[in-house]
């Protein structure tokens, strides 16, 4: 549905990207929320998609800290302690203090936390790749260009502002 805003026209066809945009990624992630938490763990509980992104950071980058963990898969370190307690209450990964760094934890996986991503990953690029199958290989790269070109635009958008020249009305203090 496009946006029924009475703006600029520049201003409509960003909101009616947003939206679109927004609506696809929410259609998408619901559809993980959904086989995750049915074929999660096996074990009664599901698993999020912020634990299922930690199992696989970590299987395919080796351990690493919280913080760069955070940072990989876009939660907050607060968020992240949450994820982290979970997975370790279920033994699925472990906290360790780094050699170089005492106040750094860096994580790893488990045995146990090994062998369930290693089952559940090739599930979920599966279940990925029939949701992305939806759009021609071209239209899959073109998206992924976008999405990238966007995501590092937007990110450098406070990065590069002097004194908060550019900043919307939105960010701007009241």
């Amino acid at each position: 549905m496009p946006t029924h805003y009475q703006g600029s026209r520049q201003e409509k066809r960003a909101l009616d990207a947003y939206v679109k945009l927004s609506r696809a990624a929410a259609t998408v992630s619901a559809r993980l929320d959904r086989l995750l938490s049915r074929r999660g763990r096996g074990e009664g509980r599901g698993m999020t998609t912020s634990q299922l992104g930690v199992l696989e950071a970590v299987l395919h980058l080796g351990p690493m800290s919280q913080c760069d963990l955070a940072r990989k898969i876009l939660k907050s370190n607060g968020n992240m302690t949450t994820v982290i307690d979970n997975l370790e209450r279920d033994n699925l990964v472990r906290r360790e203090r780094s050699r170089e760094d005492r106040r750094v934890l860096v994580i790893h996986l488990t045995p146990k936390g090994t062998a369930l991503i290693e089952r559940i990953f090739p599930l979920h690029v599966e279940h990925m790749t029939l949701a992305m199958g939806q759009l021609t290989a071209k239209e899959q790269e073109l998206l992924s260009t976008l999405c990238r070109k966007l995501g590092l635009a937007v990110a450098n958008l406070a990065e590069n502002r002097p004194n908060g020249v550019g900043e919307s009305r939105y960010e701007q203090n009241p």
